[in-house]
């Protein structure tokens, strides 16, 4: 029964959290681990934020933060995602899942491993199927988005971000300096390209175009320069703050159709 798969995703930022979404959605059992101190930027749809606050709520699914494997079990039970500050991984062992996602997308691979769990899914580039992990799932915007690759790896990272409303860098805040980040505004904001929104290290962080804030780091974190603090929908629209992006839920779509795959072939059962 898939009821009873137990899915665990290393990291919880937004599009692991449209992951997250749709596994449990579908009725999977799901455990995220974080590191210590997340360096998410959509905040508000990011279930790495229970770190943070204790828990989280996205679209009617909560995380909360799990204070140990037997916390982590009783969240389980309750129909809640954990959030596990496991940043190494070292306690996948313990928790036997049948599939392990890594979705840090870090754009290479911090550790794991294809005999960490019956099925590993690598999620954006970093990864190759069939090598280090059994299967990717493509991150990048366009015609690809999604798609199931077991064999080979996702499209190379541009390093510029995908077009929305015909806006692609500028709309990307990004760290002058190594420094904490200060906020100065709130997710849900409307700026205006030239507005400060932020400092790292003293250094101001600006609006390169103007819209709604739809992401912006926690304060007190520490970045290293050039790190993604902030994001600018010129769209406007609030609500789109609080909704798990198209390019999410494709993610998760993607992941879906990689493990009912899998299931179809290995867990007859």
């Amino acid at each position: 029964m898939l009821k009873n798969r137990l899915i665990v995703i290393r990291g919880g930022g937004d599009l692991a959290s449209g992951i997250a979404y749709r596994l449990l959605k579908t009725g999977f059992q799901v455990i995220i681990l974080e590191r210590e101190q997340p360096i998410h930027v959509r905040r508000l749809v990011s279930f790495a934020q229970a770190v943070y606050n204790g828990e989280m709520l996205i679209e009617g699914i909560r995380s909360i933060k799990a204070e140990s494997l037997n916390h982590l079990r009783e969240i389980l039970a309750e129909g809640h995602i954990p959030v596990l500050v496991n940043e190494s991984g070292n306690s996948i062992p313990e928790l036997q899942p049948d599939v392990v996602i890594d979705a840090i997308l870090a754009k290479r691979n911090l550790g794991t491993l294809k005999d960490m769990a019956p099925l590993v899914i690598g999620v954006g580039p970093g990864f190759e199927a069939g090598m280090d992990v059994d299967v990717v799932i493509e991150t990048k915007r366009g015609h690809f988005l999604g798609r199931v690759i077991w064999s080979g790896t996702a499209e190379k990272n541009t390093g510029i971000p995908g077009s929305v409303n015909g806006v692609t860098s500028r709309r990307v805040l990004r760290a002058a300096t190594d420094g904490v980040v200060e906020p100065l505004k709130h997710v849900g904001d409307m700026v205006e390209e030239g507005e400060l929104v932020a400092r790292v290290a003293g250094q101001n962080a600006r609006a390169l175009a103007s819209g709604v804030i739809r992401g912006l780091i926690n304060a007190g974190v520490h970045v290293p320069q050039g790190l993604k603090i902030g994001d600018i929908d010129p769209r406007g629209a609030l609500q789109y703050c609080e909704m798990i992006s198209d390019k999410a839920l494709a993610v998760g779509g993607g992941v879906l159709e990689a493990i009912l795959s899998f299931n179809r072939v290995c867990w007859k059962k």
